[in-house]
């Protein structure tokens, strides 16, 4: 029973790391919108477009606009920074870039904020725009206006109003009016690594081409930080591209 059991826990871990290594596929980045899923019509993709133009020209800040098919079963967190670094959203001197993503098939928005624009745009007040006027139009399948009052807020933030936006989250998410967080079990995360940890023993005993194959990926794994970022689409739309921006994981997300 007991070897019954450390053979079927290395082959869920073998299973998940096969799982995780699968990468990533990412739209093609045409413009300041990539409407990927088709959630807005022509004008209103045309408007926000010149918005965004707009903004980037004033500010440097650059802030794009995707919705998705599918997150491809990874988290809207996750696919997030990691299609920022793809398209390197953003200066790479300032790392000012943002993504407003909606994924309505999973019915999951986030805002992504790059490394310099976090201190601006920090996680409350990307959690106020999301709340506030994001997901009350979702809820009635109004993507289009939900899209677009999104964009106006982040504007405003990039645009000089970050200290009153800042005060605004800060008063809605302030202690006395947050709800008691919720307990984080430990548990899974001693299974799991006691789990790895058996994986890697089991392969230094027993050798192999197959052992010898695993413990290099895991290797490489934790060097890449995860899951690859390859993408089945280009980086390049005509002349618009990123500019070298990187993500760290700041911003918030909503569901509805």
């Amino acid at each position: 029973m007991l070897q019954r059991a450390i053979l079927s826990t290395i082959a869920w871990v073998c299973l998940v790391c096969a799982c995780a290594a699968q990468p990533l596929s990412f739209p093609a980045l045409t413009g300041w919108v990539v409407d990927e899923a088709g959630l807005m019509d022509a004008a209103t993709r045309t408007a926000l477009t010149e918005q965004l133009a707009g903004l980037e020209q004033k500010t440097t800040d650059q802030l794009v606009v995707v919705t998705l098919k599918s997150l491809q079963g990874t988290s809207i967190e996750d696919y997030g920074y990691q299609l920022g670094r793809h398209w390197q959203i953003g200066q790479k001197d300032k790392n000012n870039g943002v993504l407003l993503i909606v994924a309505a098939n999973e019915r999951k928005v986030r805002i992504e904020v790059g490394y310099g624009l976090e201190g601006t745009l920090t996680d409350a007040v990307t959690k106020l725009i999301i709340e506030s006027s994001i997901l009350p139009r979702f809820k009635v399948a109004d993507f289009s206006g939900g899209i677009k009052r999104g964009v106006e807020d982040i504007v405003q933030v990039l645009s000089g109003d970050a200290q009153e936006w800042q005060d605004r989250a800060a008063q809605r998410f302030s202690p006395e009016n947050a709800p008691p967080a919720p307990q984080r079990a430990i548990w899974p995360a001693i299974i799991a690594l006691l789990a790895g940890g058996g994986l890697l023993i089991f392969c230094a005993v027993r050798g192999g081409v197959i052992c010898r194959a695993i413990v290099q990926w895991l290797l490489l794994a934790l060097l890449s930080g995860g899951r690859g970022s390859s993408s089945g689409g280009t980086s390049g739309g005509g002349s618009f591209s990123g500019g070298g921006g990187s993500f760290g994981g700041g911003g918030a997300s909503g569901s509805w």
